[in-house]
This record gives C-alpha cells, structure tokens and sequence, in this order.
C-alpha cells in the first residue's frame, strides 16, 4: 500500500492536470485553480522539510565533529538569525516587519550579496579557463566558435572605429539566427525530453521519487 496509493494519486492528478487544459469549461478552469492552491500548500510543507533536514543534517555534522562542522555551526547561526529578524517579534531591532527587518537587510546587502560577488568573480575565472580551452582552433567548428566569440565580444568596443557598426551588425545576425535556431533546437529537445520524463512519472515507470525497492 505504501508504493501503489502514490503511484495511484500520481496517476489520478497528472492525468487530470493534462486533460483539463483541453476543457474548455468554468469548472476545469476552478479545478485548476484549487489544483495550483494546493501546490502551493505542499510547497511551504516542502520548506518545512528541507528546514528540518538542513538543521538535522548540519546538527549530526556538528555533533560527530565530522570533517568542516565549523562550516555546519555558520549554517545553522545564519538560519536561525535570518528566521528570527524575518518574524521580527522584537521591535527593537527593527524599523519594519519582515523582509523589511531592517537586520534583515543588513545581513543580506553586508554578507549574502558580498558572498554571492565572490563566487561568481570565482567563476568568472573558470569560465576563462574553459573558453580558453574550447576556443583553441583546432578543427573547423572550434575555429567557427573562436570568430563568433571575439565578434560578440567586440561588437561594442570603440576602439574599432569605422568597423564598429558592421561587427555590430554582425554580431546582432549570429545571436538573431544561428544562435536562435540552436537555442530553439535545445529548447525543443529539452521539451520533449520533460513530456517523456513526466508520462514516465504518470505510468508508473519512472519510480524514483519513492526511493529505492
């Protein structure tokens, strides 16, 4: 009973979510709307667990001093105080409620965002390195991916005088045409891709969301 009242519910409501967009009627109109209500619902349920599941899996950690438990004891202060300035029971440390908190805002602007500049200037530095590596013309495409490069790159740089606007034009012309009939390509297979996986889901076949059998 524990594997086939999910994979039955499954079954019920992805079948229902996929015809009643072809009912042209107020009541699949209502059963959507109660449908997306609800999954609204099961998402703050969904917070709830990955809350719990932070804090125990960060607890153990701290607990077994396994290898980095400082890192887990950050984690779990930084939780904690986010949470508590977010229900701003005390209004002495704040000048507004909730998001508006204003340690809320303090800790946010002075270290999630100094922390997320960080990585991505990390990341920047890897991106490099792996351009520089895929942009190497050893063969007809990594040469034809090398020209695309440099002409997006330059296309706004200045110092090219008369040849700024034809690179310009140029550039505009491989994002609008080649790039976009890629992209569509990608978009089309990821999109079938998803029908395929969700059908998997709705049949039965695809069985991992239930965890091992």
């Amino acid at each position: 009973m524990k594997r086939q009242l999910p994979l039955a519910m499954v079954f019920i409501f992805g079948f229902l979510m996929i015809i009643q967009y072809f009912i042209p009627h107020e009541y699949s109109e209502w059963v959507n709307a109660f449908l997306m209500d609800w999954m609204m619902i099961i998402g703050v349920f969904a917070l709830a667990l990955g809350l719990w599941s932070l804090t125990r899996v960060s607890w153990d950690k701290v607990r077994q001093k396994k290898p980095n438990w400082g890192y887990s004891i950050v984690t779990l202060a930084g939780l904690f105080l986010m949470m508590f300035f977010g229900f701003d029971y005390f209004r002495h440390f704040s000048t507004a409620v909730g998001s508006d908190n204003y340690m809320y805002i303090h800790f946010y602007r002075h270290i999630v965002i100094p922390i997320q500049a960080t990585m991505f200037s990390l990341l920047a530095f890897f991106i490099a390195s792996a351009a520089y590596r895929a942009f190497r013309a050893r063969s007809l495409l990594a040469t034809l991916l090398l020209v695309a490069a440099l002409v997006i790159m330059l296309r706004f740089n200045p110092f090219l005088g008369p040849l700024q606007p034809i690179m310009e034009e140029f550039s505009v012309w491989l994002l609008n045409v080649p790039n976009l009939a890629a992209k569509r390509a990608i978009v089309i297979g990821v999109g079938l891709g998803m029908v395929a996986t969700a059908l998997k889901v709705i049949l039965g076949i695809e069985r991992a969301y239930l965890g091992k059998d």
